[in-house]
């Protein structure tokens, strides 16, 4: 299925099956997760703790950039016509889940985990941001069906969820959309590198 252009009223609002809300309700609880783990850090938590919150990092992880791959990013790269923009976040998507297979084959404990993970929350929080400055806003200005796509997208998160044994819970995407800085221009930088 393709979410192609439709200037309905369904790319206004924000419902929860709406494509960028999902998005953006991922990028918080995976931001969340990434606080989490730098405090049991920091408080020198046990090794459960950080190997517990270091998988369910890399497993949200794994099912946001699948979405994002199969669905949200085709459907923009037709939408916005600007294949430098998109080959960069597939790019960072490489790294990310290099870093991620990294990460799941090593013990807490051992040299760098902590460190892999903090890069890990580096990398990834650069490139929410420029997900959020720019290719939203081109998404949205291009008046891709939001509804549509999300619905799709939702669809694929809880089979994905179900294949990684990952208990499905309910995202509050709408709550998410409207905690995010709406920008009035996009940076045109590169914001995934």
């Amino acid at each position: 299925m393709n979410a192609a252009k439709n200037h309905s009223s369904a790319t206004k609002g924000g419902n929860e099956s709406n494509a960028i809300a999902i998005l953006i309700a991922d990028h918080k609880k995976i931001r969340v997760l990434f606080k989490q783990f730098e405090e049991v850090m920091d408080q020198d938590g046990s090794e459960t703790e950080k190997a517990e919150l270091a998988q369910q990092v890399c497993n949200a992880l794994t099912v946001h950039t699948q979405i994002e791959e199969e669905l949200f990013y085709p459907a923009v790269r037709e939408a916005i016509d600007n294949d430098n923009l998109m080959d960069e976040a597939k790019a960072v998507h490489a790294g990310i889940q290099e870093l991620v297979e990294q990460i799941e084959a090593m013990q807490p404990g051992s040299d760098q985990y902590d460190a892999k993970v903090v890069v890990l929350g580096e990398q990834v929080e650069h490139h929410f941001m420029g997900e959020e400055e720019e290719m939203f806003f081109l998404a949205k200005e291009a008046k891709l069906d939001m509804a549509s796509l999300g619905a799709q997208m939702q669809q694929r998160k809880i089979a994905l969820m179900a294949e990684l044994g990952v208990p499905n819970e309910p995202d509050n995407a709408a709550e998410a959309s409207t905690n995010v800085k709406k920008k009035a221009r996009p940076t045109h930088g590169r914001a995934f590198t």
